[in-house]
């Protein structure tokens, strides 16, 4: 099983030195991947925690000019609040300068809030993404490329945009609703659930791994710890792979409290 950290870009501990201490400490310790979250702008009054959140692409980018080897995580990219062109423009860069280390974890979002703040319909999320991830792919592969947007406002006429990514990025969906598991196996190429107890997640993992029975296609779950009981940690990794679950990213149960470099540490220690 491979394990991977969120960094602390998030939160009322989140500073540069921090997020660049992390990705470094988690690369020292032989973890497999380096990840970050999203919120663009949040209702003061009512957000439930820290409404400080670090650009997630940027965040990457600081942390992939000090790594070489962990990958370089987004749980998760909330797609339909991002126009796909500039975004499109910003994760073919990171991917080439990080050697292709990018994962393109992407969801459809549920703070509705945010999406009227940004002035995007919270209705058409779903049918947003389907075309924003549509309109990527084109861009990242044909030159030149032609599309036209219904929900997305573009009108692409034989047109260019470079670089293409050196390698392909990966794209594993953050899936919880019906809809979104079915987009999870029509186009992705992973599953990213979050906060699944082993028992919970089973017929989950049972389902995706008979619709997507490739190997290539990744499993995987982010966890919350409290970087104190490696014990417990250890036993819970080991019943996700039991269910078929390859991937685990562990975050701090409450990431403005808990002691980061315990976490890190812990994991890093769990999964050697």
């Amino acid at each position: 099983m491979q394990i991977g950290i969120h960094l602390p870009h998030a939160g009322e501990q989140a500073t540069p030195e921090r997020i660049r201490r992390a990705a470094q400490q988690a690369e020292d310790l032989g973890l497999s991947d380096v990840w970050v979250s999203e919120h663009i702008i949040v209702p003061r009054a009512t957000f439930p925690r820290s409404p400080l959140f670090y650009d997630p692409v940027l965040s990457l980018t600081w942390a992939a000019a000090v790594t070489k080897r962990v990958r370089l995580g987004t749980s998760v990219l909330v797609l339909p609040m991002r126009h796909p062109l500039p975004l499109a423009k910003e994760l073919a860069t990171l991917q080439n300068f990080s050697a292709g280390r990018l994962i393109l974890g992407a969801g459809v979002g549920w703070l509705e809030a945010e999406f009227a703040a940004l002035g995007i319909p919270f209705n058409e999320r779903g049918r947003r993404i389907d075309e924003g991830i549509a309109m990527m792919r084109a861009v990242w592969t044909q030159d030149p490329v032609t599309f036209r947007g219904k929900y997305v406002p573009a009108e692409i006429d034989q047109m260019t945009m470079r670089p293409f990514p050196d390698k392909q990025i990966p794209i594993w969906f953050g899936a919880r609703s019906e809809a979104a598991f079915r987009r999870t196996v029509k186009i992705g190429d992973g599953w990213h659930g979050s906060q699944l107890t082993p028992a919970e997640a089973a017929p989950v993992v049972e389902r995706l791994r008979r619709d997507r029975p490739e190997p290539e296609f990744t499993i995987s779950m982010r966890t919350h710890w409290n970087g104190k009981d490696r014990g417990e940690l250890r036993d819970r990794l080991a019943a996700y792979a039991e269910i078929g679950v390859q991937h685990v990213m562990v975050h701090p149960l409450d990431r403005d409290i808990d002691d980061w470099d315990a976490v890190i540490e812990g994991a890093g220690r769990v999964a050697a």
